[in-house]
């Protein structure tokens, strides 16, 4: 499995063994034994690299003076063999919850006196918790032991451990947030927004060698590990990144730390606080030797997710350095507080991006005084409205803001990206393709219409520093509107075509070709079929041709990246080198979206990658693998996992069937419809029976469908008859009978059969897959990975143009029948309805009734 399956199956057994025990509090257990895993497969590792062998390591007990200390030196901590999370797995039924309790009290006590800071109390919401897994010790053995064989196939080796156990980490955050409510979604980012302010920041810092980064609200720390992995990106080596990270609760800021440690970082680049951060700022030396540890923290980039207006006490605060130059914060919302904590901790070349609510932008008081000093001071750098609902528990609007210390320009970039999302679930998502358009816009700095403004100074003193987006940004539709002259006389519009000016402007003769002038100001539709008609435009034609150059040879570039080169490909790279190969072919081709390319590209890059990440870690031979299917079953009235078929590890079995085993495919199919024919058959004769013949024993009235068994009784005796010489009209119900129940005798055979021809082309897909060649793997492959997207890019212009098609037959609907028409239309309704009552025979004071709607219809 890749890091993804391994991360559905984790959550959805994680839920069935949850029970009664709160998914945000289950978290905490199911995490902190990945965390511990971690720690253990990775002193094993360190072991191992230093020449120990099993034996070996069988005999590391925390008697060993020298080798405890060696551990500690060298990775922070010490774990005894006894102790390790393999030794757990082995031990079998002589397993206890006693053995947790005693390696975690052990753990405590053998870390390294260097690394306290990172790892001190760090499984305290774990042995504090063990307690909720069972009411006696049997139960709480029972459900530990669940745990550890639920995570124990979380792989490790190499470089992919990081990746591979900090994605389900935060996957499984991600999920108990998403399911848990409020209360959960208090401490976890989601990605998308994450991976948003990474990259502003990324860019930012990019040519910088050294970089030291601060999240002082840092819950899972998901936004520090991302800032650190795009920051990476521009840097030879990551050691040169030093984390720093404050949280108030215990158990989340628990989580920070582990989240950290697990994504392969340094200790020695990680420095945590458990504290409150408005009430007890970062310290500027130790307690017990101020003078020598005096240092203050100024760092290159700040990143926070604070809560949204909470609470505060901002009593004796007037004078502390963080606050003084711009005011304090009202006590009911303590936004603007957090804001100029982040902004006071970063260096003079530094940036800071934090997510607040909306309402920071536009309230008054004392958060209006402290937004005009920030716009007076030159911080404010960048504003991005989101999409609302985006967050686990809260549906407010947010934003988030970008300040510097020292800026160059004095203008704001303010981005409405609040429509650009995806639906999954009850929450909005932002999708890759809206991620780069918002980074581009911040990094390019420049006018998009409709979306993006950059605002100076002037026009905010103008609009008295109210930075409420749509004062600045129009992103709504405009309402449509009817022109008076065509609604009553007909034609379109020429200001209604001209909004279509994109098309135009790059297709210059279409217009022309579609379009007449009626009368001055108004056309009417040229051609009959529309879209034939756009085809078969020079321009139209030009440009399709244009598209088909600029990816000529795409298809063999994506062959040699990504299948010649599967094994050795930076998959935390290639999506942006392909990427950016995308938005270079479509520099100069009109019309179409770089970011729709995008999307699609990143549809299938979470494919690909997945794939991908197998073959670099099983071997290119992983490609002809085949796997049991193992699915949940009910054994004896409980869940059982249990194998029906296979399925490859790779190659979906359908994907083979359809390009090596046709032949058998097709017969499949043809047996399929044999029996869609014979059960429509049976539905004709059915709807064909008259009510009476309903009543009989042969149907079931209730569901309204034949009774089997009484059809082939009743078809018995009808046969015996019929050789005694009776006949049976063709419309007979007696002849219906009898071909029903020879097509239930049909479709009984056909499903034999379909049945074992389904399992034999099966488990010839099976073997199939297990026998292909180099040559029909890379096949493969590229059916399944490039032939898709490819295919989606080629229909980028046939969608446009179909837009546009869609877009003119519109307005010639739309006025194609005027006020006029619809009156001249009435009018024949009323007269012939009018006629109908004349011909109507009733009493006197009936007619007298009809003669006076006649009157209102206009008739005599």
């Amino acid at each position: 499995m890749n890091k993804q399956q391994l991360a559905n199956k984790i959550w959805e057994s994680a839920n069935k063994m949850r029970s009664k025990i709160e998914a945000n509090e289950y978290k905490d257990y199911i995490l902190g034994f990945i965390f511990y895993k971690y720690l253990s497969d990775n002193e094993a590792r360190f072991l191992h690299s230093k020449g120990m062998t099993d034996e070996d390591m069988a005999s590391v007990t925390e008697q060993d003076a020298d080798t405890v200390k060696y551990v500690q030196e060298n990775i922070g901590y010490f774990i005894a063999y006894g102790d390790l999370f393999s030794t757990w797995l082995n031990m079998g039924k002589d397993f206890n919850v006693s053995n947790v309790t005693d390696a975690l009290s052990a753990f405590n006590r053998l870390m390294s006196p260097t690394h306290k800071n990172v790892f001190e109390g760090i499984f305290n919401t774990l042995e504090t918790g063990l307690s909720k897994l069972g009411e006696s010790a049997g139960a709480r053995t029972k459900a530990i032991s669940d745990l550890l064989h639920l995570i124990k196939d979380i792989p490790m080796d190499g470089k992919q451990d990081y990746d591979v156990l900090g994605f389900i980490y935060e996957y499984l955050i991600g999920q108990f947030a998403a399911n848990a409510g409020k209360k959960a979604g208090e401490f976890y980012t989601p990605h998308e927004v994450s991976l948003l302010m990474s990259e502003i920041v990324a860019y930012y810092l990019r040519e910088r060698q050294d970089i030291q980064i601060y999240d002082p609200t840092s819950g899972s720390g998901s936004l520090l590990i991302n800032i650190g992995r795009s920051v990476a990106k521009h840097m030879s080596d990551t050691d040169h990144i030093k984390y720093f990270a404050q949280e108030l609760k215990q158990n989340t800021y628990n989580l920070t730390r582990m989240n950290l440690v697990m994504r392969g970082i340094n200790p020695a680049n990680i420095v945590t606080r458990n504290g409150d951060t408005l009430e007890d700022d970062w310290p500027y030396f130790e307690e017990g030797n101020r003078e020598a540890t005096y240092d203050p923290l100024y760092v290159d980039a700040v990143v926070s997710n604070p809560p949204y207006s909470q609470n505060w006490d901002p009593t004796g605060k007037e004078m502390n350095p963080r606050f003084a130059r711009f005011g304090l914060a009202p006590k009911t919302k303590a936004d603007y507080a957090f804001l100029l904590h982040d902004l006071y901790h970063i260096k003079p070349d530094g940036i800071m991006t934090i997510v607040l609510p909306h309402g920071v932008l536009f309230r008054g008081g004392e958060e209006g005084t402290i937004r005009k000093n920030l716009i007076e001071d030159n911080h404010i750098d960048t504003i991005i409205g989101l999409p609302a609902n985006i967050f686990f528990g809260t549906g407010i609007p947010t934003i988030i803001m970008v300040l510097k210390q020292k800026r160059p320009n004095t203008d704001v970039l303010i981005i409405d990206a609040s429509n650009g999302f995806e639906k999954v679930g009850k929450n909005n998502k932002l999708r890759a393709s809206d991620i780069r358009r918002i980074a581009d816009t911040v990094i390019a700095r420049r006018d998009v219409p409709k979306y993006a403004r950059v605002v100076s100074r002037e026009v905010i003193r103008e609009n008295d520093y109210n930075l409420n987006i749509p004062r600045y940004v129009d992103s709504s539709k405009g309402a449509e509107s009817w022109d008076i002259y065509a609604s009553m006389f007909g034609g379109i519009p020429a200001a209604e075509i001209d909004s279509l000016c994109a098309y135009w402007d790059a297709l210059p003769g279409l217009r022309d070709a579609l379009f007449t002038e009626a009368v001055p100001g108004y056309c009417a539709i040229r051609v009959e079929n529309v879209k034939a008609a756009i085809e078969a435009q020079a321009d139209v034609q030009t440009f399709c041709a244009q598209f088909n150059s600029a990816f000529a040879g795409w298809s063999d570039s994506l062959q040699h990246e990504l299948i010649a080169g599967a094994q050795s490909v930076a998959l935390s790279k290639e999506e942006t080198v392909l990427s950016n190969d995308v938005f270079a072919r479509l520099t100069d081709v009109p019309l179409l979206d770089p970011y729709e390319a995008y999307q699609l590209l990143d549809d299938s890059w979470s494919k690909i990658s997945g794939d991908l990440e197998i073959i670099q870690t099983e071997g290119f031979a992983s490609v002809s693998v085949v796997d049991p299917r193992m699915v949940l079953k009910k054994v004896n009235g409980k869940d059982e996992e249990v194998q029906d078929g296979w399925q490859g590890r790779i190659l979906p079995f359908e994907l083979v069937q359809e390009a090596l085993l046709r032949p058998q495919q097709d017969a499949l199919k043809q047996t399929q419809e044999q029996l869609t024919e014979l059960s429509a058959m049976q539905e004709e004769v059915l709807d064909s029976l008259s009510e009476e013949e309903k009543d009989g024993e042969e149907l079931n009235a209730e569901k309204d469908a034949f009774v089997p068994a009484a059809v082939q009784k009743k078809a018995k005796q009808l046969s015996a008859d019929k050789k005694k010489g009776e006949v049976f009209a063709e419309d007979s119900y007696e002849a219906k009978i009898l071909r029903v129940a020879q097509a239930m005798n049909d479709e009984k055979a056909l499903k034999a059969k379909l049945k074992a021809d389904a399992e034999a082309l099966h488990m010839l897909t099976k073997a199939t897959i297990e026998g292909l060649t180099d040559v029909q793997q890379r096949d493969m492959l590229s059916r399944k990975w490039i032939a898709p997207l490819v295919a989606a890019i080629a229909k980028m212009p046939e969608n446009a143009l179909h837009a546009l098609e869609t877009q003119v037959q519109a307005l010639a609907d739309k006025y194609a029948v005027t006020f006029a028409d619809v009156e001249a239309d009435i009018r024949r309704t009323e007269n012939a309805l009018s006629a109908m009552i004349d011909q109507l025979e009733c009493g006197e004071y009936d007619k007298k009734g009809l003669s006076e709607l006649q009157y209102l219809l206009g008739g005599e």
